[in-house]
C-alpha cells in the first residue's frame, strides 16, 4: 500500500528545515558577534574557533551515543531545541562571555542534528539513492538560506534570531514525525563488523584533500575574479551561484547512478572532474564565459564529494552515526587545511591562480589515495546489490 503524500514528503521536508536552520545561523555568526557584542576581529576568530571545536567533538560523541542506543530521532530533536535555545540566549545576553559559553555548550551539539538525519535514514534501511536525493534537498536549502538570512539582517539581527527559533521549532515537529514516517529498518543500529580503520583512514585522507581544495577555491574566488581576471566582484557571486545551482541536478542524477555503479567509480570521476576544473581555472585568461562553463565540472566534483562521499563513508563504517560523524569532521579538517593551501598557492608567480593549481594537485592525490584504499576496503569495489 503506497504511503500518503505527506509521508513521502516527510524526509525531504526534514532535510529542508535542517538545511535552512544551519544556513540561516552558521554563515551569520560572525556578523551576529559584531552586531550584538561589538566583537573585535580577533575575538570573532577565537569565538568561532571555540564554537567549531565544540562542534567537532559533538559530531563524534553524540553520533556514537546514538549508535549504541539505535536512537537517532531524539538526539535530532534535542539539536533543534538547543538551536532555539541558543538563538534565544544570543538575543537576550548583552556581553560576549555568556554568548561564548552558549555557543560552546549549546551551539556545538546543536549542529549535529543534520548529520544524524542521514544516520537515521541509513539505520531505517534507506539506500544510497535516497540518501543522495535527500542531500540534494539539503543543498537546495543552502542556496536559499543565506540570501534570506541577509534580507532579515537588513531589518536587524534579532529578526534573524527570531527566524532561527521558528525554523528550529518546525524542525522539531517534523523530526518527531520521522519515527512514524520512515517505518522500515530495525529498532536498533546493527552491530555489524568492526570498523576497517586502515581503509577508513585512507578514504578520510582522500576526502580531507577534496574538502581542502573545495574550501580554498571557494574562499579565493572573489579575489581571483577581481585581481586575476580584472572583473567586477559580482561575477564571483554569479560563478558560485551557477555552480551551486548545477549541484542540485547533479546530486539527483548521482542518486540513480550510485545505485547502478556504486561509490568508487563515481568518486574517481569526481576527482578527475575536480582536477580538470582547477587546471582549467589556472589557464582562464580573460572574461567570465570560460569560467562559467567550467562550473559544470565543479558542480559534478562537489556533488560527488558531498553526496557520494557520504554514502561511501556509510558503506565502509558499519555504524550509521559514527559514519556521518567521521565524514562531517573530515570535511571540517579539510576546511582548516584550506588556509595553508591559500597561503602557499597565492605566494607563487600565478598569484591566486596558484591556489587552483595546488587544488588540482590535491584532487589528484585524493584520486590516487582512493585507488590505493580499494585493497584495504574491498567493499569499495563491489557493486550495490
Amino acid at each position: 500500500m503506497p504511503r500518503p503524500p505527506f509521508r513521502r514528503l516527510l524526509v525531504p521536508s526534514a532535510a529542508l528545515w535542517w538545511g535552512l536552520q544551519l544556513s540561516f545561523l552558521n554563515p551569520a555568526l560572525a556578523f551576529l558577534l559584531v552586531g550584538l557584542f561589538d566583537a573585535t576581529p580577533t575575538e570573532v576568530g577565537v569565538v568561532l574557533a571555540l564554537y567549531n571545536a565544540s562542534g567537532f567533538v559533538a559530531s563524534l560523541v553524540v553520533p556514537v551515543w546514538a549508535d549504541r542506543r539505535g536512537e537517532y530521532v531524539l538526539p535530532m530533536v534535542a539539536s533543534g531545541v538547543l538551536t532555539a535555545a541558543l538563538a534565544v540566549v544570543l538575543a537576550l545576553v548583552t556581553a560576549l562571555p555568556p554568548a561564548v559559553v552558549a555557543l560552546v555548550v549549546l551551539g556545538g551539539p546543536a549542529g549535529v542534528g543534520s548529520s544524524l538525519l542521514f544516520a537515521h535514514l541509513k539505520n531505517a534501511g534507506a539506500g544510497a539513492e535516497q540518501v543522495v536525493r535527500t542531500r540534494a534537498v539539503f543543498s537546495a536549502a543552502w542556496i536559499a538560506g543565506p540570501p534570506l538570512a541577509t534580507v532579515l539582517l537588513g531589518y536587524g539581527v534579532h529578526w534573524l534570531l527570531a527566524a532561527v527559533v521558528v525554523i528550529a521549532a518546525l524542525n522539531v515537529v517534523t523530526t518527531l514525525q520521522l519515527r512514524r514516517g520512515v517505518a522500515v529498518g530495525a529498532p536498533e543500529a546493527p552491530a555489524g563488523p568492526g570498523v576497517p580503520w586502515r581503509g577508513t583512514a585512507l578514504v578520510a585522507v582522500a576526502f580531507v584533500a577534496v574538502a581542502a581544495a573545495n574550501s580554498a577555491a571557494v574562499s579565493v574566488m572573489s579575489l581571483f575574479v577581481t585581481q586575476r581576471l580584472g572583473l567586477d566582484v559580482v561575477w564571483a557571486g554569479i560563478v558560485l551561484g551557477v555552480s551551486a545551482g548545477l549541484e542540485i541536478p547533479a546530486l539527483l542524477l548521482l542518486g540513480r547512478l550510485t545505485a547502478r555503479f556504486g561509490d568508487l567509480p563515481l568518486v574517481l570521476s569526481g576527482c578527475l572532474a575536480g582536477t580538470a576544473y582547477y587546471l582549467g581555472v589556472v589557464f582562464v585568461a580573460v572574461g567570465p564565459v570560460s569560467l562559467l562553463a567550467l562550473q559544470a565540472l565543479n558542480a559534478w566534483f562537489f556533488a560527488i564529494s558531498a553526496g557520494v562521499g557520504l554514502t561511501m563513508f556509510q558503506r565502509i563504517i558499519p555504524r550509521p552515526g559514527l559514519a556521518v560523524g567521521v565524514f562531517g569532521n573530515v570535511r571540517k579538517v579539510g576546511q582548516v587545511i584550506a588556509g595553508p593551501v591559500i597561503a602557499v598557492g597565492s605566494s607563487t608567480h600565478l598569484g591566486y591562480g596558484g591556489v587552483f593549481a595546488v587544488c588540482a594537485g590535491l584532487t589528484t592525490v585524493a584520486l590516487l589515495v582512493v585507488l590505493v584504499s580499494r585493497r584495504a576496503v574491498p567493499e569499495l569495489s563491489a557493486r550495490p546489490a
